[in-house]
């Protein structure tokens, strides 16, 4: 049972980062038009003339994870250095194939330096995980934790990734606190009511208040022990991410702006509801975590345009930050439409002993 999970664990991350790959790599996916020329013509190009350590090493991290996580699922199967090999050569495969690929995209330039900047990543990710990947997934300290303290049941590891994509949602300097599924946002459409400011600080406030509330929830469904103060740590971790986000894109004198009046009534109210509902039986905690993501997803998509936001916005050029901006736009407009399924069918086994 063991190895079973560990195995699944360890696809579902090499699947979800491939697809966040491809999404990065071609966003914004649209139009696709062949310019007629060579396709192949950027691997021979000369070095660019405006290049930045920033991209050289964005191309580089961005495929490290791929490298570790395909090193450490081929270590079962093959010796250290012969699954270091292969993920490397599937790295630069993976990386060859989104250039290609970029030909076709009007918004998007193929460059073989940054193919090079991925296998490279790849091949540092590889050498990670075939000196540390099994210790850490498989036989490490984390692993261990993670026996001890995460539930014994069907989803668990969907469970584990979509709070680490939650997490991701934060990083978004667009989005309200706590607030993901915008249809509107993700589909181009416009607001369904005006903005009024003593509404606005209303609404603000119950998705703040019920996005935490979900989120909560879901965290607290994953564990068996320390239940409340793993969630608490977690959705601090989540202030501060979003407060990290702000100051790195938008400047250190922007890192607070987030906190806004609604905001702060929100967090208290969702704080005082996920207590009181983590002593509920799994049953009721699984049905109040469904029905907190419905009504906050229903508020973002009836929730009018923040004027001050957009505002603060103005001073972010997210240039350099298109790809990775793209990313967390998707996730965070998709992720409660993959949690509520997930709610219903996760099971956890009878077996698992709750210590909170």
């Amino acid at each position: 049972m063991a190895n079973s999970s560990r195995t699944h664990l360890t696809l579902y991350l090499i699947s979800g980062y491939v697809l966040l790959i491809i999404y990065a790599s071609l966003y914004p996916l649209a139009g696709w038009h062949d310019s007629g020329g060579n396709p192949l013509t950027f691997l021979g190009a000369a070095w660019p003339r405006y290049w930045t350590g920033f991209d050289l090493a964005t191309n580089v991290v961005a495929y490290l994870p791929f490298g570790f996580f395909c090193t450490t699922a081929l270590r079962r199967r093959m010796a250290p250095r012969s699954a270091w090999l292969v993920a490397v050569l599937l790295g630069g495969g993976l990386s060859f194939l989104m250039e290609l690929l970029q030909n076709y995209l009007p918004s998007r330039v193929p460059s073989n330096l940054d193919m090079g900047c991925n296998a490279a990543g790849a091949l540092l990710g590889g050498l990670i995980g075939a000196r540390w990947g099994s210790r850490a997934l498989d036989e490490g300290r984390l692993a261990l934790w993670r026996r001890r303290n995460m539930m014994h049941a069907y989803g668990v590891d969907i469970g584990v990734l979509l709070i680490a994509a939650w997490l991701m949602t934060q990083l978004s300097p667009e989005t309200l606190l706590f607030g993901s599924g915008n249809l509107r946002q993700m589909l181009d459409l416009p607001p369904v009511q005006p903005f009024l400011p003593e509404r606005f600080v209303s609404l603000e406030a119950a998705i703040a208040a019920a996005g935490l509330l979900a989120a909560g929830l879901i965290a607290t469904l994953l564990l068996r022990r320390q239940a409340r103060l793993i969630t608490a740590g977690l959705l601090l971790t989540a202030v501060l991410v979003k407060t990290l986000a702000h100051a790195l894109l938008m400047g250190p004198a922007a890192a607070l702006a987030w906190i806004t009046p609604g905001n702060g009534v929100g967090m208290a109210i969702g704080l005082a509801m996920w207590w009181a509902a983590s002593f509920l039986v799994f049953p009721l905690q699984r049905a109040v975590a469904a029905l907190a993501l419905l009504f906050a997803t229903v508020m973002v998509n009836v929730a009018p345009e923040n004027p001050y936001l957009l505002n603060t916005l103005h001073i972010w050029n997210p240039g350099q930050f298109l790809n990775f901006n793209g990313l967390t736009r998707l996730i965070c407009s998709l992720w409660p439409f993959l949690a509520l399924p997930w709610l219903m069918i996760y099971r956890p086994e009878r077996n698992n002993e709750l210590d909170y």
